[in-house]
């Protein structure tokens, strides 16, 4: 069963940082804190709407929830109580920063209700963290993530693959440390330089450089199939579509069928694994669910057959797991 979100959005003003790569009103489109009538209402809604509550969680996004003022922050979750419980909406998710956790913190958390907490770790490597003036250390998300398992709270953790100073090497150690704590859920959001922001200045004058479109969509396949098959949910992978991203990018890796490309790859090596070098016309049978990841975004992979003498059709097939395959033919 897929799980979905209620997303209420809390801007820049409860960090204590500028991250090199942060415009938080440019990603969330949130200009001002929302009241707390305003959170009821946003919730009366969704309660009205919504058909499946059991799979819904109230989310407050984005990176800093335990950083805002406590008062304010305890008055959002008072209000969010009471659509959560027996006939109404799964639980409370939030996102903040790995050194914004403590045991105080953590209690109060879990006495309002509140059941998942996502970390924004963006790398595991001190040298890119500082780089990037995140302000926090790989040490406390590991720190941070150990407290929240520790209180039964389910763990998520976002990364950013291509900050500033970051390599192959740099994010495939981020991968391996992410692997090691073994969150519950995970989001890929390979950067995307947004306008006014320094890492924008750095890519202007040279010294920051992106690597390829296509190398970073081969390494997010690499991060999305392992996490995955290690038994972490990747809930995101790329940056979520906004006009507000899109018209407003001075670089990056923002594209609105991101994931859908990286499956892509996903599926083109596992077939390509499968074929062992044979040519002709094959059919390739996958989970139903992902026949069109398989023929690739904008047939991508069926051109690639194509190229190298072999004909795919793809077709559904019954029991078949993600990321695998079936040769017929």
């Amino acid at each position: 069963m897929s799980h979905s979100n209620i997303s209420i959005f809390i801007p820049h003003a409860g960090c204590p940082h500028k991250c090199s790569f942060c415009d938080q009103r440019t990603i969330s489109g949130a200009v001002r804190m929302p009241s707390a009538d305003e959170v009821r209402q946003i919730c009366e809604k969704a309660y009205y709407e919504v058909k499946d509550k059991k799979n819904t969680q109230i989310a407050f996004f984005f990176f800093f929830f335990t950083a805002i003022d406590r008062k304010y922050m305890t008055e959002l979750l008072d209000t969010v109580s009471g659509f959560i419980g027996e006939g109404a909406f799964s639980g409370i998710r939030i996102s903040t920063r790995p050194d914004f956790i403590d045991d105080e913190v953590l209690s109060l958390l879990r006495e309002k209700g509140v059941t998942s907490i996502e970390l924004g770790a963006q790398s595991m490597d001190n040298d890119v963290l500082s780089a990037n003036e995140r302000g926090h250390t790989a040490e406390d998300t590991i720190k941070a993530s150990e407290l929240i398992k520790a209180y039964g709270f389910e763990l998520g953790l976002q990364i950013i693959p291509g900050l500033y100073k970051s390599s192959e090497s740099i994010e495939k150690k981020t991968y391996e440390s992410v692997l090691e704590i073994h969150p519950d859920t995970v989001r890929i959001y390979p950067i995307v330089v947004l306008e006014g922001t320094k890492l924008a200045e750095l890519l202007k004058s040279g010294e920051y450089k992106l690597m390829p479109f296509d190398k970073m969509t081969e390494l997010c396949a690499k991060m999305l199939k392992g996490y995955e098959a290690n038994g972490i949910k990747v809930i995101k992978c790329g940056l979520h579509a906004s006009d507000g991203v899109s018209g407003e990018k001075a670089g990056g890796y923002y594209h609105p069928a991101f994931r859908e490309i990286c499956e892509g790859l996903i599926y083109r090596e596992v077939i390509d694994k499968k074929l062992s070098g044979r040519k002709g016309k094959f059919e390739i049978a996958v989970n139903s669910s992902a026949i069109s990841k398989a023929i690739g975004h904008k047939k991508a992979n069926t051109e690639y057959f194509r190229q190298k003498g072999i004909e795919i059709k793809v077709t559904g097939g019954i029991g078949i797991p993600p990321y695998e395959c079936e040769i017929k033919g």
